[in-house]
């Protein structure tokens, strides 16, 4: 696998991409840090296997840490839902 420094598929910069996820409602913004939490976690344990285990660590944390943000943006949800 190779790991770019930009998305081919998305014709912005990091910072315009940090500013259109931001933008999303904040279901939509839970959901995609799900899912990124999910692949992070993916990647932890596929290292693990490869035998990096300080790499697999330091991706667990930050699929763990990921899931919490997502947590917290589906908590700013539920109290902005009523209000869309």
């Amino acid at each position: 696998m190779i790991h770019r420094e930009t998305i081919e598929r998305y014709p912005g910069t990091l910072a315009e991409l940090a500013d259109d996820l931001s933008n999303l409602r904040y279901d939509a913004l839970a959901q995609f840090l799900q899912l990124l939490a999910k692949k992070l976690e993916r990647d932890a344990k596929a290292d693990e296997k490869r035998g990096r285990p300080q790499l697999a660590g330091s991706l667990h944390d930050a699929a763990m840490h990921t899931n919490d943000a997502a947590n917290s943006i589906e908590a700013a949800w539920q109290i902005s839902e009523p209000f869309m």
